[in-house]
């Protein structure tokens, strides 16, 4: 299967927080604040992709402040938090931006991600998704969410487009 997914057509990239974006687990303060930690590459990878010009989202059933500064200060600004039914916030993306659904990547980990991942040209998953996911993704990273998989999904679409260049003067966020 992986051999004929349209890697090349991709054009935007659309990511869950939870689970994808971060690790996954919430560490709760004493001040109630959650704390979630996100990998340093995948914050790379999306500055590039942005960029370069692809259209990068993140939609999200919870909300996270802190991420959210984060994701723009990586250059994304589409993001969507509190999203109750993500299909319905991926068509209004495609909407907006006239981007058909075969040209989106979408990486979920959870079933509230299956529907909008069915949808897209490629429906991704980090290697600990749910096994629902993971029975429905076209294709599954070798890495965990928030420990990279954002960075391989990207990295592969940009080198399959010959758009992974020389990055050494973008600094890391």
């Amino acid at each position: 299967m992986e051999v004929t997914l349209g890697w090349n057509r991709i054009r935007a990239f659309i990511f869950d927080m939870d689970g994808v974006l971060t690790d996954g687990t919430v560490i709760v303060q004493n001040d109630g604040q959650w704390i979630r930690r996100m990998h340093i590459r995948d914050g790379f990878a999306l500055q590039l992709a942005v960029r370069q010009g692809y259209r990068v989202a993140v939609i999200s059933g919870s909300d996270a402040p802190p991420v959210t500064e984060r994701l723009k200060l990586l250059g994304i600004h589409d993001i969507s938090m509190n999203v109750k039914d993500k299909k319905s916030a991926l068509a209004d993306f495609v909407s907006r931006y006239g981007i058909d659904y075969h040209e989106i990547l979408f990486m979920g980990d959870d079933v509230p991600d299956i529907a909008a991942m069915k949808t897209c040209g490629i429906a991704a998953c980090p290697a600990d998704a749910a096994v629902d996911v993971i029975n429905i993704a076209n294709h599954v990273s070798i890495y965990n969410g928030g420990s990279g998989c954002v960075r391989e999904v990207i990295e592969r679409v940009l080198r399959s487009q010959d758009r992974w260049e020389d990055v050494s003067h973008i600094r890391s966020l």
